[in-house]
């Protein structure tokens, strides 16, 4: 008669974890976009992809070294990411302050949350005219629409964290005298923080696709400019190679994002589980 073997429970997630750190996630994940740029250039070499519909990686990089090379590309990059960080920083600090406001005040949840909705569901496009009316076609009207793009995502995800904070941390607070600016210094913001963060990374996304839309308003300089300018000559280098930028530059947001998590929620225990 055999005798049934029982496994402790504890050693089945240990192992588990020790498989998955023997598999090189990081590597892997930069790899993968290698390999399809290898991909791209070998179809493009073969003239699988027409040069008029794709250009091949190694072109496009020739073109960005010309542009490089006469200043072309360093003063429209330079030109998006300061309507992009100034509207980024708008929105963000508002979403955030409004987010606050509204996770904890059931009046002002009364006040604003329903129109704030309102707005987000409103597309770019569709308010687009009306943006031309309020601040022509300068920098203010971007800069509104970065900020508007910036602000919801940062709204939505703080009002959640601040929502999913446990009731008995709260109660806690009260019952040891803790005041109002107490309670938020070191319970809400610190619970609602993980949410923060991944609404940080929604909200940079945000903020890029709503320059793309800002800098077809009659911009001079951008991105955006440079990539509607390269249509009207059909240039598709040209628009691959912004592309290629805002991808990368979305890569950039996203690897800062990460290191505000590692810094900043060393402290969550489930957060240190997860990236131990």
């Amino acid at each position: 008669m055999t005798r049934a073997v029982v496994v402790p429970s504890t050693s089945l997630p240990a192992s588990a974890r020790a498989r998955s750190r023997g598999f090189p996630y990081r590597a892997v994940s930069w790899l993968t976009p290698v390999a399809v740029l290898a991909l791209w250039e070998l179809l493009a070499r073969l003239g699988i992809l027409p040069k008029q519909v794709l250009p091949a990686p190694s072109g496009v990089l020739a073109k960005a070294g010309d542009l490089l090379a006469d200043g072309e590309l360093v003063t429209n990059l330079l030109a998006s990411l300061q309507r992009s960080a100034t509207g980024f920083a708008i929105g963000a600090s508002l979403g955030v302050a409004l987010g606050l406001l509204v996770g904890l005040s059931k009046v002002a949840e009364a006040l604003l949350d329903r129109s704030i909705q309102m707005v987000r569901a409103v597309p770019f496009l569709a308010i687009l005219p009306l943006v031309i009316v309020w601040f022509g076609i300068g920098e203010a009207g971007k800069i509104f629409l970065i900020s508007l793009g910036s602000a919801v995502p940062l709204y939505l995800t703080t009002v959640l964290g601040i929502r999913q904070i446990d009731p008995k941390l709260l109660e806690m607070t009260d019952v040891v005298g803790l005041g109002r600016a107490a309670q938020i210094r070191w319970v809400v913001l610190p619970g609602a923080l993980p949410s923060i963060l991944g609404g940080l990374r929604l909200s940079l996304t945000a903020a890029w696709l709503a320059l793309v839309i800002a800098e077809t308003l009659g911009a001079d300089a951008g991105l955006g400019f440079m990539a509607t300018n390269a249509r009207e000559f059909l240039q598709t280098d040209v628009i691959v190679l912004v592309v290629i930028i805002y991808a990368v530059i979305g890569i950039l947001c996203d690897l800062v994002t990460r290191l505000l998590e590692r810094r900043l929620l060393r402290w969550h225990p489930t957060y240190a589980r997860l990236t131990a």
